[in-house]
């Protein structure tokens, strides 16, 4: 009698035994199948942050003239980057969580479709301005094109006078001398440069004293004689000159001489020289002249 009670004891823990083992491994079964299905799920719920960071990418090439709603989009797109960057991290067995960021995402996505919104607001009513204004430009063009062509027929007008009243040196002559003023070829010698020029007649150029300035540029491109407080005005700016002279000038061709004396420490050096003439803001002639050793 106690033997068969014992046996069926036994039996009773041995049933008991089986059915936790299978229960045990049928519940760690489902539990492998949720976290493979919260794995998927997950790397579906990422997919979904991935295109919508691409989407807010997009939104942000585009021309949105509204620093306002630039801004907070700018937020929510980090917004995306942050909660993605968080997904990323998150364990595929933390199914709380993961459901908070899928709650998260829809949120995300109900803000950007007000923004779309927005934007596409904004588009209509920019396009529908550009419309509006369209004619407005179109004519605007037409009285800038006249205008331009007004401005250039009396820059044209202004050049032609300005040319016609110019003063022009036609022709220029070097003469080289020593320190007791008489021709020299050598350069060497070269104390002082007498320039005979003339000056052609012009009716148009007002009369009266007149202050000729020259520069005369060294084969090195640099001005013989420089000084800084020798300067006259040219183009807006105050330029540095190697040499001037006042004249008087009355409409008629006009013959002068100017001289530049050279120091003695001044190194004439070989090779091709320009003398340049002003006169009332103008270039009036140019020269070349050649130095020898």
């Amino acid at each position: 009698m106690k033997k068969g009670l014992i046996y069926t004891v036994l039996a009773v823990l041995v049933a008991i035994i089986v059915g936790l083992v299978i229960w045990n491994f049928s519940q760690r079964q489902e539990l492998n199948e949720l976290v493979e299905q919260m794995t998927i799920e997950k790397e579906e719920l990422e997919e979904e942050y991935e295109d919508l960071a691409i989407q807010f990418d997009g939104y942000q090439q585009m021309d949105i003239r509204n620093d306002s709603l630039q801004d907070l989009l700018s937020r929510e797109q980090q917004r995306v980057q942050d909660l993605l960057e968080e997904l990323r991290q998150t364990k595929a067995s933390n199914a709380r969580r993961i459901a908070e960021l899928k709650k998260e995402l829809a949120t995300v996505r109900e803000v950007m479709k007000d923004y779309v919104r927005q934007i596409d607001s904004l588009n209509a009513t920019n396009a529908r301005l550009t419309e509006e204004n369209e004619q407005v430009k179109l004519e605007n063009e037409l009285v800038k094109n006249r205008n331009e062509e007004l401005t250039q027929e009396n820059t044209a007008l202004t050049e032609t006078v300005t040319r016609a009243s110019m003063l022009e040196i036609t022709s220029c002559t070097l003469t080289m001398l020593n320190k007791n003023d008489r021709k020299t070829r050598m350069a060497s010698h070269v104390h002082k440069l007498q320039f005979d020029f003339v000056i052609a007649r012009n009716v148009t150029c007002a009369p009266g004293i007149k202050s000729l300035y020259a520069r005369i540029i060294t084969p090195e491109g640099t001005l013989l004689g420089e000084d800084d407080a020798k300067t006259f005005p040219f183009e807006n700016l105050y330029i540095p000159y190697t040499l001037t002279q006042q004249f008087e000038y009355a409409g008629e061709a006009y013959s002068g001489t100017c001289y530049c004396t050279l120091n003695e420490e001044t190194d004439i050096q070989e090779g091709f020289y320009t003398i340049d003439f002003f006169c009332d803001g103008n270039l009036i002639g140019s020269f070349p002249f050649q130095l020898k050793k």
